[in-house]
């Protein structure tokens, strides 16, 4: 590999690193590079958008963002985030659009070593392996074409910005059917047509998102699950663990 690493506006190493953090409201601006980038909140949430869609990237969750894709990003809260910046040589068997990708444990266990020893752009034999065998195991991970799918359809719209305003919201498709003034089949399909899931299946996956940001930010399980409109933890513990693997007080190993 050579030896200068990657500064903004150079072409990076064929694989270089970085992690900051960065205060609620950053906003960063539109760009178009000609690398690659893997970028993966270690706290906190941040929002990617790409000609017009919104990505969201939970601390179990990276964003896939092939070279020449231009992009913007903005976080609602603080975070700490990794980003892996990938030469567009090493891209042809990565994905050719943006991706939500899930991380495995071993490509978490790769960017948290390179982050515990300060490594930004890798110099050594080992290091240069290693970072290799991260590349791989982002084309080994799942994908997914995002994780909390956004629209502009009227009508799923105004439910959408209402569950986002307020997450412990609890009224159920019909609930939201007779105020939109629709059946509940109509808003069912509607829903399933904007997003590519289900009403539910979508509610679930906003409320891993922001429970996630919330227990990175402190909060115990209990707080958490009353903030989501759970009656008791249990149910909230449950879905955590289905949809991720995890229990919520693992958290911190995200």
């Amino acid at each position: 590999m050579p030896d200068q690493g990657r500064i903004d506006g150079d072409r990076p190493l064929p694989v270089s690193f970085r992690t900051e953090r960065f205060h609620s409201g950053t906003a960063f601006p539109r760009k178009r590079q000609p690398w690659a980038e893997l970028n993966y909140a270690l706290s906190g949430v941040c929002e990617i958008e790409v000609a017009g869609t919104r990505y969201l990237s939970p601390p179990a969750y990276g964003i896939w963002i092939p070279p020449q894709v231009e992009h913007e990003a903005w976080n609602r809260e603080e975070m700490t985030y990794v980003t892996v910046y990938v030469d567009a040589a090493l891209c042809g068997s990565l994905p050719a659009s943006v991706r939500t990708i899930a991380l495995s444990p071993l490509l978490k266990a790769i960017l948290a070593d390179f982050a515990a020893r300060g490594v930004t752009s890798p110099k050594s034999a080992e290091d240069q392996r290693l970072a290799l065998v991260l590349v791989d195991q982002i084309g080994l991970a799942p994908r997914y074409d995002t994780y909390l799918p956004v629209t502009d359809d009227p009508l799923v719209a105004r439910v959408v910005a209402a569950l986002d305003a307020n997450p412990q919201d609890r009224r159920s498709l019909a609930e939201w059917a007779r105020m939109a003034e629709v059946t509940e089949r109509t808003l069912s399909r509607r829903w399933r047509e904007a997003t590519g899931i289900t009403f539910n299946e979508w509610r679930q996956r906003q409320k891993l998102v922001v429970g996630l940001s919330l227990l990175k930010s402190g909060l115990q399980v209990q707080q958490v699950a009353i903030r989501l409109g759970y009656n008791d933890a249990s149910a909230f513990i449950a879905m955590f663990r289905r949809l991720t693997g995890y229990s919520p007080k693992s958290i911190s190993n995200f």
